[in-house]
């Protein structure tokens, strides 16, 4: 999402890139984190999608190697997991701040790798909490929610609430603005995070 407008964004190409046989697709968090997995690629055999965005952005992952399909944890708990990828990670790290603060415990996990998915991860953290939120800057159709509640359907099942754009085109303006907008903002996280731990089976 920014000021060119919806002809040079694309909310789609995680699930059309996902969906190549032996495509890898990359989403990182930040400029350390796009730098470590470009150095990987090299080294890579295959094709490789590695997406990441124009506007200038925190840097808040430490300089280390970066392992293809290896989920990041970034903070451990036992109430919530928060699944992000690229500029939600971030925008999930200040949700898990606020949510914290109200006394909920969150594991929050950045995928970097949408495909091959860390599924293993994935398990760990919802059999912890019990339900999840997905973040990210994406359709919710086809994206990273799609390929974490495939993972959960198939082997643990629970409730899932994704933040996301929802089936729309993005349009021209201020990538905060933008944000905001479409409901990729810490508060919708929050306010996600609350809706689906009032579903979870207790």
């Amino acid at each position: 999402l920014g000021e060119d407008g919806a002809t040079h964004q694309i909310l789609e190409d995680i699930g059309l890139m996902k969906m190549l046989p032996g495509m890898t697709v990359i989403v990182p968090a930040d400029y350390n984190q796009t730098k470590a997995a470009t150095k990987a690629i090299a080294k890579h055999k295959g094709p490789v999608y590695l997406r990441f965005g124009r506007p200038v952005w925190p840097i808040f992952t430490n300089e280390e190697d970066f392992e293809i399909g290896k989920a990041q944890i970034l903070n451990e708990g036992k109430d919530i997991s928060i699944f992000a990828c690229g500029h939600l990670v971030w925008i999930a790290v200040e949700a898990a701040k606020i949510l914290e603060a109200k006394g909920i415990s969150v594991d929050l996990i950045n995928i970097h790798t949408i495909k091959p998915l860390d599924n293993e991860a994935i398990l760990a953290s919802i059999k912890k909490t019990g339900c999840a939120v997905t973040a990210e800057e994406h359709n919710i159709i086809g994206g990273l929610g799609d390929s974490v509640a495939q993972t959960a359907a198939k082997d643990f099942p629970v409730p899932i609430e994704y933040v996301g754009t929802n089936d729309t085109f993005g349009e021209s303006g201020k990538p905060a603005d933008l944000l905001v907008k479409y409901g990729l903002d810490a508060a919708h996280i929050v306010a996600a995070a609350e809706k689906v731990m009032a579903r979870k089976i207790k």
